[in-house]
C-alpha cells in the first residue's frame, strides 16, 4: 500500500504542480495585444476590438493550447480559428438562414467585412497562434526529439530559392513578379529579381521552421504549401510590402481584388515550396538521419510506385465518372476540353475521363499514408482538387490553349462553376483510393515485421490538419466569390 501510495502521488503531484493557466493567460495577453492593434489599424473602438481579442486568446488557451505543439502547429491552428472567428461575428454566419432575396445583400455586407478578415488573421490569429505554438514546442520537448535548426533553415532555404527560381523563371517572362506584388516599383529588374529571391528565401526558411514537425509527405506537404501561400498573400502585399513602401495599410475588397492575381500566385508559389522543401527533407533524412541498413522494405519501390499508380488512376476515373454530371450540367465540359466547341460530345467526354485519370495517379503518388479515415480522406481530397482548380482551369489549360494565362478575380469568378466539379472530383477520387489503400495496409499491419513501419508511416491523431482544412480550404474557395 504505501508503494502503490508513493507511485500514485508524483503523479497527482505533477498533474497538480503543472501550471495550466500559463497557456490561457498568454493568450489572453497576446489576444489582448493583437485586439487593440486591430483597433488601432481598423480605426476602430480599442475597447471593443481588445474584449474580441481577449475573449479570442483566452479561448484559444483553453481549448486549443494542447494541440498547439509546435510554433507551425499553433499557426495553422490559430488561423483556423480566427477565421471562424470571422465567420461567427463580422461574416454574417447567422444571416445565412434569411431568404434567398437577401442574398447580394450578404454577400455585399461579407465583401464590406474583408478588412477584419484580414485584421483578425493577422492580428489575431497568427501572433496566439504563434505565441502558444512556441509555448507548446518547450512544453512536449523530448531530448530524443529535438528540433534540427539547421536541417530546418537549410532545407527550408534550398526549397525557398528553388521553387524563387522554378517560380521566376516561369512568371518573369511577363516582368510580373506576384511574390512583390504591393511594393511598388524598383529601380532596375536586377533589384527586383534581388528582392523576388529575398523574399523567396525567407518565405521558405520559415516554412521550415514552422512546419518541419508537421509535414510528412508530399500530399500533405502541397496542403501546408497551400494554407502558407495564403497566408503569405495577407502578411505580404497586403500588410508588409506595403508598409516596407511606405504606403498605409489598404485592408479593404477593393484592394484585394486589385492584387488577386497575387493571391493565385502565392498559392501557386507554396504548392512548388511544398514539394521542393519534401524532397529535399528526405533527402535530409535519407543522408544524415536514417542508418539502419537491416530495416529493409517487404516490397520494392518500383512495386509501391506502381501500386499508387494503379490505384489513383482506377479512382481517378471514377472520380471523373463522379463529377461529369456537374460539369456537364454547369457547361464546363466544353471549357475544360477546349476551346474549339467541337470539343462537345464524345471527344470531350474521353479527353476528361482521361485527364481525370491522368490526374488521378498524381494523387496516388502523392497522398498515399496521409489518410486514416474516410473522412480525412475526402478533406484531403477536397484540398487536391482545390489545388488542381488553380493549376488546371486557372493556369495550365489557358497555357496550353492560348500561351497566357490570367489570374484576375474576374477569371477567377468566371470559373468558379468548375470549382465544384473539382471539389466533387477530389473528395471521389481520395475516398476510392483510402477504400483501395486501406485495404491492403491492413494487410501490412496484421503482419509483426511490417506493422511498426507502417504505423510510423501513418498520420498521427492530433495533427493540425483539421484547422489546414478549414482555413485553405474556406478562403481558397471563399476569396474567388469574395474577390471576383
Amino acid at each position: 500500500m504505501p508503494e502503490a501510495q508513493s507511485r500514485i502521488s508524483p503523479q497527482f503531484g505533477s498533474s497538480f504542480s503543472r501550471p495550466v493557466w500559463i497557456e490561457p493567460l498568454l493568450g489572453f495577453a497576446l489576444g489582448t495585444s493583437g485586439g487593440l492593434l486591430q483597433g488601432m489599424v481598423l480605426r476602430t473602438s480599442l475597447l471593443s476590438g481588445g474584449l474580441l481579442g481577449a475573449a479570442f486568446g483566452l479561448a484559444f488557451g483553453l481549448f486549443f493550447a494542447r494541440r498547439a505543439t509546435s510554433p507551425g502547429a499553433g499557426l495553422i491552428w490559430g488561423l483556423g480559428s480566427s477565421f471562424l472567428l470571422w465567420i461567427l461575428t463580422a461574416g454574417g454566419f447567422f444571416h445565412l438562414a434569411g431568404v434567398a432575396r437577401y442574398s447580394a445583400m450578404m454577400f455585399q455586407d461579407a465583401q464590406g467585412h474583408f478588412s477584419e478578415l484580414v485584421a483578425y488573421v493577422l492580428c489575431l490569429g497568427m501572433p496566439v497562434g504563434v505565441g502558444l505554438g512556441i509555448r507548446g514546442g518547450l512544453r512536449s520537448s523530448r531530448p530524443g526529439k529535438k528540433f534540427a535548426w539547421g536541417r530546418a533553415i537549410v532545407a527550408g532555404g534550398f526549397a525557398g530559392t528553388l521553387g524563387g527560381l522554378i517560380f521566376g523563371n516561369w512568371v518573369s517572362s511577363g516582368n510580373y513578379y506576384p511574390l512583390l506584388v504591393g511594393f511598388g516599383e524598383l529601380s532596375s529588374r536586377r533589384v527586383t529579381i534581388s528582392l523576388h529571391f529575398a523574399v523567396a528565401l525567407l518565405i521558405g526558411v520559415t516554412f521550415g521552421l514552422l512546419f518541419q514537425r508537421d509535414v510528412r509527405g508530399y500530399g500533405s506537404c502541397m496542403g501546408w504549401g497551400l494554407g502558407f501561400g495564403i497566408f503569405w498573400w495577407f502578411f505580404g502585399p497586403l500588410t508588409l510590402l506595403r508598409l516596407a513602401a511606405g504606403l498605409p495599410l489598404d485592408w479593404s475588397a477593393e484592394q484585394g481584388t486589385a492584387v488577386f492575381g497575387s493571391l493565385v500566385g502565392h498559392i501557386l508559389y507554396g504548392l512548388i515550396l511544398g514539394v521542393a522543401y519534401a524532397t529535399i527533407d528526405k533527402i535530409w533524412v535519407r543522408l544524415f538521419i536514417q542508418s539502419d541498413p537491416l530495416n529493409r522494405e517487404i516490397e520494392s519501390p518500383g512495386l509501391h510506385v506502381l501500386r499508387s499508380l494503379g490505384w489513383g488512376a482506377v479512382a481517378g476515373l471514377i472520380g471523373g465518372l463522379a463529377s461529369l454530371p456537374v460539369m456537364i450540367a454547369t457547361g464546363v465540359l466544353p471549357k475544360v476540353a477546349g476551346v474549339d466547341t467541337s470539343f462537345v460530345g464524345f471527344r470531350g467526354l474521353v479527353i476528361h475521363l482521361s485527364v481525370s485519370t491522368l490526374i488521378g495517379m498524381t494523387y496516388g503518388m502523392l497522398f498515399r499514408n496521409e489518410t486514416t479515415s474516410p473522412g480525412s480522406s475526402i478533406a484531403w481530397g477536397w484540398v487536391f482538387g482545390l489545388i488542381w482548380w488553380y493549376l488546371g482551369p486557372m493556369t495550365l489549360m489557358p497555357l496550353l490553349l492560348t500561351g497566357v494565362c490570367d489570374w484576375s478575380a474576374d477569371a477567377a469568378s468566371a470559373l468558379l462553376p468548375s470549382l465544384l466539379g473539382h471539389l466533387i472530383y477530389g473528395a471521389v477520387t481520395a475516398l476510392i483510393f483510402f477504400l483501395f489503400d486501406h485495404r491492403y495496409t491492413r494487410s501490412l499491419l496484421l503482419d509483426p515485421r511490417t506493422s511498426p513501419r507502417e504505423l510510423r508511416r501513418l498520420r498521427p491523431v492530433g495533427t493540425p490538419a483539421p484547422a489546414l482544412w478549414l482555413f485553405a480550404l474556406s478562403l481558397g474557395v471563399l476569396l474567388p466569390i469574395l474577390l471576383g
